[in-house]
């Protein structure tokens, strides 16, 4: 109830986006880590990762956009978690995440290929949109029981559409794709001056583009309603049929 509530708020969600405007200037996302890797994250969205993670407990996890490596090194060390609470070792264990980028940089492959978790990650180097990446992404979903996704590369309307025609359908029934930086449209225009991506050509557009011709897909808004601060309002894309 007091989730709804807030979700509602007028007054509340005015001052959200307020706030947004606002921390962007100071690349907020840009200061936090994750078991010594930097994860350019909001600390909500990085809660909720590892709530869906808990939840829908998955073989496969898929990210597009590497970066540092933080995101790979939280959902790598919530798999390990999965096992060691099921009876497994983790080492043994088939899950995986699969990472992919189109630029790993030296230093920061370096940092993940000497990290503790390295072994439950696998790293793509590649555009998230070329056939023969995507065709090695699907090759690890192979009798996979539960599939998330999430996406956060390239963050212009037409890659984002191609991501999740070529990655959503992999999503488990009850699982997730999750979009993130679909705050993008709803922050000032030019904020991103130095990217192409702006109001009007971002994964917000995607999303509600895609959705109009895949309705075995939903925008979680219980779920938005409850972060209220989140870079994936209407990006958190649950399978429902």
């Amino acid at each position: 109830m007091e989730i709804t509530s807030q979700g509602a708020d007028v007054e509340l969600l005015k001052s959200t986006r307020e706030w947004f405007g606002k921390a962007n200037k100071y690349n907020y996302s840009y200061h936090f880590e994750f078991l010594g890797r930097p994860l350019i994250q909001y600390p909500q969205d990085i809660v909720q990762v590892q709530e869906l993670i808990s939840l829908t407990k998955p073989d496969l996890i898929i990210e597009t956009g590497i970066a540092h490596g933080g995101s790979l090194v939280l959902t790598a060390s919530m798999l390990c978690l999965l096992d060691v609470m099921e009876g497994k070792d983790p080492r043994q264990s088939s899950r995986k995440v699969v990472g992919v980028d189109i630029d790993i940089r030296p230093h920061n492959r370096i940092a993940l290929d000497e990290h503790p978790l390295r072994f439950k990650m696998e790293l793509i180097q590649g555009s998230s949109i070329d056939r023969q990446v995507i065709d090695t992404v699907r090759s690890y979903a192979v009798d996979k029981e539960c599939v998330l996704v999430s996406l956060d590369s390239n963050h212009t309307h037409q890659h984002v559409l191609a991501e999740l025609n070529a990655y959503a359908g992999l999503v488990s029934l009850g699982s997730y794709c999750i979009v993130f930086d679909t705050v993008i449209e709803d922050l000032p225009a030019g904020s991103f001056s130095n990217r192409p991506w702006d109001i009007g050509n971002n994964p917000m557009t995607a999303v509600d583009e895609w959705l109009t011709t895949h309705p075995e897909f939903e925008a979680d808004k219980a779920i938005d309603d409850k972060l209220l601060i989140t870079v994936a309002r209407k990006g958190y894309l649950k399978r429902i049929r």
